[in-house]
């Protein structure tokens, strides 16, 4: 087993939690399996339609939140000012003869560094296809693009490790804690497994929380979309203070993390 790592950052992610249309179009919190997935298969030029989700469910995902985001809310509107064959299409086959009215929402300024552990045969494919994606990947929505680094490491030998210990940060470090050499010497930051995460090797137990979501997809068919769902840990565990900087530093830092891959 071995992983690839993705850093997940643009002006706009949306990782919506509910496969039907609805009026409020949300987004979860991080990023979901159900997009990941759907980022995979589109990468290796696997259509909607296709049958084939069986060859992810063995993909052991991990989710660094380096920054949340802030959550955005945009009034959107489809086909007002239309004739009605015009208008948004209808389950039944017409047409609704009057605008679609949304609010979708997407976090602002959000970055998560995923972790993806597989089979190495199965890493190599993914990063194969990432590299040269047979239909672009994008946060979510296909308005919401990615920055660069996308692909942060094409193979690492423990990539949730490397998630602790030292991918940079993508955030400023806090200002040091007096008389408290220890906390001053980290940051703690969050992360979702979808396993019982390992010990933090810390003096005290990290609280971990368990939650239940619903976002393991069983089918992308444009009308028979469909979904499991899987538990998540999620924890806020300490990382060196060393992976933080200045904002100013930060693209360079990732190039040099990057590199370390090409010069192994």
């Amino acid at each position: 087993m071995s992983g690839l790592l993705l850093r997940l950052a643009g002006p706009l992610q949306s990782w919506g939690e509910r496969s039907a249309f609805t009026p409020v179009r949300d987004t979860a919190p991080f990023p979901t399996r159900s997009a990941l997935i759907g980022m995979f298969a589109a990468a290796e030029g696997i259509s909607r339609d296709e049958a084939g989700l069986d060859r992810y469910q063995d993909l052991r995902l991990t989710v660094r939140v380096d920054r949340p985001g802030v959550r955005l809310v945009d009034y959107h509107t489809v086909g007002g000012g239309f004739p009605k064959d015009r208008t948004a299409a209808t389950s039944g086959g017409s047409n609704k003869g009057a605008a679609v009215i949304t609010r979708r929402h997407y976090l602002s300024d959000a970055v998560f560094v995923v972790a993806v552990t597989a089979a190495d045969k199965t890493v190599e494919r993914l990063a194969d296809a990432l590299s040269r994606p047979h239909w672009a990947p994008y946060l979510g929505r296909r308005s919401c693009v990615p920055d660069e680094p996308f692909l942060l490491r094409r193979h690492v030998d423990d990539p949730e490790e490397e998630l602790r210990t030292r991918v940079p940060l993508s955030r400023t470090a806090p200002r040091m804690k007096d008389g408290d050499g220890q906390e001053a010497g980290t940051i703690a930051v969050e992360f979702l497994w979808e396993q019982p995460p390992p010990p933090s090797g810390s003096a005290e137990p990290v609280p971990v929380d368990v939650i239940d979501v619903n976002d393991v997809p069983v089918s992308f068919a444009q009308h028979g979309r469909s979904h499991t769902g899987r538990r998540l840990h999620r924890a806020r565990v300490p990382v060196p203070r060393s992976l933080a900087g200045p904002p100013e530093t930060l693209t360079q830092r990732l190039i040099d993390y990057a590199h370390l891959e090409e010069s192994a």
